[in-house]
């Protein structure tokens, strides 16, 4: 029986950057290379018998783009994508912040 862990992790390796930058993109003379936020997860294991198992996982998020026109280099947001990330994350660090400030007072 194959080693699944094993077979994952070579699987795995092939994300890297190629996740997070797509294919730089030709559109009327304007260069686009798509940005994303991306998490992956695997895990996989076996009992004494033998029987083994795994799985896996993804997220990605859409950040936006680097643009190219000419001899100008801009990084354009996606400012949905932005939205949802943000949102979440000043929510606990306001509630992380708040805490300590509490915990100082005492």
């Amino acid at each position: 029986m194959p080693n699944i862990a094993l077979e994952l992790g070579e699987q795995a390796a092939q994300f890297g950057v190629t996740a997070a930058y797509g294919e730089q993109l030709d559109v009327d003379g304007v260069r686009l290379v798509p940005v994303a936020l991306t998490w992956t997860g695997f895990g996989g294991g076996a009992d004494e018998s033998g029987n083994g198992g795994g799985g896996g996982g993804g997220y990605t998020v859409p950040l936006g783009a680097y643009i190219r026109r000419g001899d100008d280099l801009r990084f354009e947001p996606n400012i949905v994508s932005f939205l949802a990330v943000a949102i979440p994350f000043v929510w606990v660090a306001g509630r992380a912040l708040s805490r300590v400030i509490r915990a100082l007072k005492k």
